[in-house]
């Protein structure tokens, strides 16, 4: 099965690759390795902004890292052609804007992780970092970045 018939299997249509808010490229190949852009989270079109353990709830901190995770597909897409090309997702890097007393980053991030684990299964399981911050882009409550191992075209 493509992963294209996953997505749709799971009722999941991808977002529109979003473009770069600053001076750099969503993402980059070399030596078959795709470097994907930190990306921001867009629920029905609109920024999940705020921040985690303040006016953020766990649920709504998920549900952001998994459009976090999305958007990285639609980046992948974008720049392959086919996410059928995708070899193994290497490395997650998960960014949750924090009050200092919110530890649950790790959670957050699973929303970006089981996703990636869903779609392309054994190919999906990755090393990942899930640390708190003070403030993202644009008042983001989450951002995820990716390293993914690709197939030549």
């Amino acid at each position: 099965m493509s992963i294209e018939d996953t997505l749709a299997a799971r009722g999941i249509v991808l977002p529109k690759a979003a473009a770069p808010v600053a001076s750099y490229r969503p993402v980059m190949i070399h030596g078959g390795i795709a470097y994907v852009s930190g990306q921001l989270p867009f629920v029905n079109d609109q920024l999940v902004t705020g921040t985690l353990g303040n006016d953020v709830g766990l649920d709504r901190g998920v549900e952001a890292a998994r459009a976090c995770g999305l958007m990285i597909l639609a980046q992948l897409k974008e720049a392959l052609g086919s996410l059928d090309r995708v070899e193994q997702v290497l490395k997650l890097g998960g960014f949750v804007a924090s009050d200092p007393h919110f530890t649950d980053q790790p959670k957050v991030v699973n929303g970006a992780s089981d996703l990636m684990a869903d779609i392309f299964g054994e190919a999906g399981q990755h090393a990942r970092s899930a640390v708190g911050v003070p403030a993202l882009p644009l008042g983001a409550a989450v951002e995820v970045d990716a390293i993914v191992a690709v197939k030549p075209a």
